[in-house]
């Protein structure tokens, strides 16, 4: 999709209304940040500390989702990742006129909302009509113990109300904890965090520190050891502080009935009562992820959807990949190998629809940080 001519283009890099990221479709009608979040992926693209500006109306953008090649029916939606739809009045209202445009199109996909801002009572309401009329929709509580001299302009207050208000709603919440880093790894930090999220969320998300390329010197500032070159901080899943990826094995024992993940596609499956439809039961990412045995046993018993490499090309084809040679394909391991370099979002789509794993070249201009669902590792750092 072609960036729209926009002031301040110089400035401020936009990306795609929608985008096909690791577990989710991106919905990004609105972007720029009024916050400033030091390690916010946003930053090196001029959209923090700016107005959040409307690309797309709410119409527009169910128009641009519905005739997406990356759109099919079992993806989850991630609305607003390039903002925070609560962080503003007209914010908040567009978010509500898209809830009523998803509801009144017939979309039913799984809707996910990311955010630290406070959740107002209009847009609760709209979220408790989008749940009725049968839209899936979970909200994201971004918070990880971190203070004001790193999440500026974010009331922690307002944010941990979140959790008992929206727990009250009936409106299901992940706790999403990230970013984790030397300033939020202490024990005490910890289990403060996890004390509240563990009342009301069902589930938290620990992710770590993304590193994605061209933002290493951003994240030293946070972090002064991951300055140094011989770090392979681009390639990695997530960077974790020795003393927090060390205190996770002792965190079952006291959340008994709190999942924690560390790969979101296990979380929303969790949350959705649905098998994980990204192959990761069994592997020693599954192994990793504190997650309930009812679960695991759903993921083990699910019969995945038929596939034939041709199904494979096809789809790539339909996604505008220019030139495609011949598919490898593996029935019994589920994987598709490709000789010719493919961009993360269609890598991505293809293993989402199909329940599949792609291997190809990564494309060189492809600016994409890397995840576990690509086979990257956590990248633990003593500080």
């Amino acid at each position: 999709m072609r960036t729209p001519s926009l002031p301040l283009a110089g400035r401020r890099i936009w990306e795609p209304v929608i985008d096909q990221h690791e577990t989710w479709l991106a919905v990004n009608p609105v972007q720029g940040c009024n916050k400033a979040c030091s390690y916010c992926y946003l930053r090196d693209r001029g959209q923090t500390l700016v107005k959040p500006l409307e690309l797309a109306t709410p119409k527009r953008t169910v128009e641009l989702l519905l005739a997406s090649p990356y759109y099919h029916r079992q993806a989850v939606l991630a609305l607003y990742t390039c903002t925070d739809a609560l962080s503003t009045a007209r914010t908040r209202a567009h978010l509500i006129g898209l809830l009523g445009e998803l509801t009144t199109n017939g979309v039913r996909n799984p809707v996910c909302l990311i955010t630290k801002c406070g959740v107002t009572e209009d847009v609760i309401d709209a979220i408790a009509s989008a749940r009725t009329a049968g839209v899936p929709v979970i909200v994201y509580l971004s918070y990880s113990g971190l203070g004001p001299d790193i999440e500026r302009g974010i009331d922690h207050e307002v944010l941990r109300s979140n959790f008992p208000r929206l727990h009250q709603n009936g409106i299901p919440v992940i706790h999403y904890w990230r970013p984790l880093m030397p300033a939020n790894a202490a024990p005490e930090t910890i289990t403060r965090v996890l004390d509240l999220a563990a009342r009301y969320a069902a589930c938290s998300v620990a992710v770590g520190l993304k590193v994605k390329p061209g933002a290493r010197n951003q994240m030293a500032e946070l972090w002064p050891e991951l300055g140094a070159d011989d770090l392979p901080l681009e390639s990695a899943d997530a960077i974790w502080p020795r003393q927090t990826w060390d205190f996770l094995e002792s965190l079952p024992e006291r959340y008994p009935h709190h999942p924690i993940y560390q790969t979101n596609s296990c979380a929303l499956a969790y949350v959705l009562q649905r098998p994980d439809s990204h192959r990761i039961h069994g592997t020693t990412t599954c192994s990793a992820n504190q997650c309930p045995a009812q679960q695991r046993e759903c993921c083990a018993t699910a019969s995945p959807p038929q596939v034939t490499a041709d199904d494979i090309s096809g789809s790539l084809v339909w996604l505008g990949v220019p030139t495609i040679g011949s598919v490898g394909w593996d029935a019994e391991q589920r994987t598709a190998t490709l000789k010719e370099a493919l961009c993360t979002r269609d890598r991505n789509n293809i293993a989402q629809r199909y329940g599949v794993t792609v291997r190809a070249p990564r494309d060189g201009d492809d600016n994409y940080w890397s995840g576990r669902l690509g086979g990257s590792q956590p990248l633990i750092i003593d500080s």
